[in-house]
């Protein structure tokens, strides 16, 4: 069940009707591992114990770094070639880790076994491990799994899988009252910002899921509103709603724009006067307005292209042309959920290309065709691109980087801007 927010009536069609190129070729992207980078760094009484191989032991310190200074909260439990031929219990040796691993670090409320791989392939059901481990060391110690595969997944399901493992665990709202719940990994600094909006606009607290810690988790019910805080999440929206929550719909909060209008589906929800919601956003939208334009200058009227990555580019994109005039010539994503993209679309240039999943050949023709001025790719691609003469930026930082809300607005568009100062810093 969805609530909608009002549409703009100079902005009502956008994309919504556009033809969608859908193609299913090679791809190049990282896999769901990736996203432990973030999820360990929020949930901090949580450790993720990944199930692979070498390979995805160094694609975590690789991409991480590795923890000198301070105790680590992931690791690889790595399968060897006896494991997979059969010689032995795989089931016997995890269980061994996972022993050793709760009696050193008794801080560990929450672990995660997350396979690399599906289950077929690591030779081990993690879902019954997990059940079984559970038994054993709950209640000090909740243990779930989720899968970080990368095959047939982006790596921005990370977060999805492991917040859908979470859903079935959150508790029950006692008392059926309303709420509201951002879902989807914010920075702590975001989250505050967030609160003390709501909190002026006199609606309750929200809750956050994740939240700081294991055992602060939001409860939810059917008198839970939702706003989703990423566009990555909708097998955990799926599972909220099956629990009686309502998911309003928004665009995502990037840019000046995006931000009201995330905010506003949350105020008319919770009946907020209009002229009190104008107070509270006033200032903060007219500074990020104010950053904003100072890198409009260097952004207006270029061409800006987007692989399929993050899932995160049809919103980029809107605030991109919205905000800063730049022109979307081909908007690419892994996964096109409608019902959650929808308002993005309607905000979107009409005749903006449109493509959902990838044949990394094709596209690089049609960017090469197209000559865009700045491209929005992975990391496998932004070298090679950039040896051709275009200019990108890794759509991987703007993950990483706290780009929501207000007063992160400015910095989002320095991330687009920042490509561009730094080819005429380079010019002799």
């Amino acid at each position: 069940m969805n609530v909608v927010l009002k549409p703009d009536p100079a902005a009502s069609t956008g994309c919504l009707d556009a033809p969608v190129l859908r193609e299913r070729g090679q791809r190049e992207v990282f896999c769901g591992l990736t996203g432990i980078i973030w999820l360990h760094r929020k949930i901090q009484d949580a450790f993720f114990l990944i199930v692979g191989s070498r390979t995805c032991a160094h694609l975590m310190q690789s991409a991480a770094g590795v923890m000198i200074f301070a105790e680590p909260r992931f690791a690889t439990a790595i399968i060897e070639d006896r494991d997979l031929a059969g010689l032995s219990d795989a089931n016997d040796e995890l269980d061994r880790v996972v022993e050793r691993l709760l009696a050193r670090r008794p801080d560990i409320k929450l672990l995660f076994l997350v396979g690399s791989c599906p289950s077929e392939v690591i030779k081990l059901d993690l879902s019954r491990a997990a059940g079984r481990l559970s038994q054993r060391y709950t209640p000090d110690v909740r243990i779930l799994n989720y899968s970080g595969s990368g095959i047939e997944t982006t790596f921005t399901q990370g977060e999805d899988n492991c917040l859908a493992s979470l859903v079935p665990e959150l508790p029950a709202v006692a008392d059926g009252s309303d709420s509201l719940l951002v879902v989807g990994t914010l920075a702590d600094v975001v989250e505050d910002q967030f609160c003390r909006l709501f909190e002026e606009m006199g609606m309750p607290a929200p809750a956050f899921l994740p939240a700081r810690r294991a055992g602060c988790q939001p409860a939810v019910g059917p008198g839970t509103r939702f706003l989703l805080a990423q566009p990555y999440l909708p097998e955990t929206a799926r599972l909220l709603e099956a629990r009686g929550a309502t998911r309003l719909a928004a665009p995502f909060p990037l840019g000046a724009d995006g931000t009201t209008r995330w905010l506003q589906a949350a105020a008319e929800s919770f009946g907020v006067p209009q002229d009190r919601f104008r107070a509270v956003t006033e200032r903060p939208r007219a500074r990020a307005l104010e950053a904003i334009a100072a890198h409009r200058s260097r952004l207006e009227g270029r061409r800006i292209s987007f692989f399929p990555d993050s899932q995160l580019e049809i919103p980029l994109a809107r605030f991109l042309a919205r905000e800063l005039g730049m022109e979307p010539v081909e908007v690419g994503t892994p996964y096109l959920h409608r019902g959650i993209m929808d308002p993005e679309l309607a905000l979107l240039p009409a005749g903006t290309r449109l493509s959902e999943g990838q044949d990394v050949d094709r596209q690089l023709d049609r960017c090469r065709a197209d000559a865009p001025d700045l491209v929005v790719c992975g990391l496998g691609l932004a070298n090679p691109l950039e040896a051709e003469g275009m200019a990108t930026k890794w759509s991987i930082e703007l993950v990483f980087t706290p780009v929501q809300g207000y007063e992160q607005a400015g910095d989002l568009a320095g991330l687009f801007s920042r490509p561009f100062d730094r080819r005429t810093r380079l010019e002799v």
